[in-house]
């Protein structure tokens, strides 16, 4: 299977599908932690007291995270199948592969803003984010 390359009118295309599945992603990992954290509490205080867990409800949160976990990699599975690149879930940055004047970079967009508006190389990430050219022959 060859490589999808981008342009930015592709790319901008598929954004408010990427917001929908970048937010859903950052809602269950937040209720991941917060599911992890109780799991954690629950074990504490038990351990303190000497005591085992309730079975029941250990088996409970923990088949709640799993399900979490599922649905997770179902959201980023879609963002990869679009052809994008997930960064970071918490800043919601995600890269698209594109060509620019023959050469290889990544189109790079994070939540919040409307469309893509620069671009970095494969190396530098996000830290290197530059204005997309306006000049710049990109297929």
């Amino acid at each position: 299977m060859s490589k999808k390359y981008f342009t930015p009118h592709e790319a901008n295309s598929l954004i408010p599908y990427i917001r929908m599945d970048l937010f859903l992603l950052q809602e269950v990992k937040r209720e991941f932690k917060r599911k992890a954290a109780l799991l954690r509490e629950l074990r504490y205080e038990y351990e303190q007291l000497s005591l085992d867990p309730p079975e029941e409800r250990l088996f409970e949160l923990e088949a709640s995270m799993e399900f979490l976990h599922m649905e997770a990699k179902t959201l980023t599975d879609s963002i990869r199948m679009k052809g994008a690149q997930l960064k970071d879930v918490d800043h919601g940055v995600v890269d698209f592969p594109a060509l620019l004047n023959g050469k290889e970079v990544l189109l790079c967009w994070r939540q919040g803003e409307e469309h893509i508006q620069y671009y970095h190389g494969d190396g530098t990430g996000y830290c290197g984010r530059r204005p997309l050219p306006q000049d710049a022959e990109l297929g």
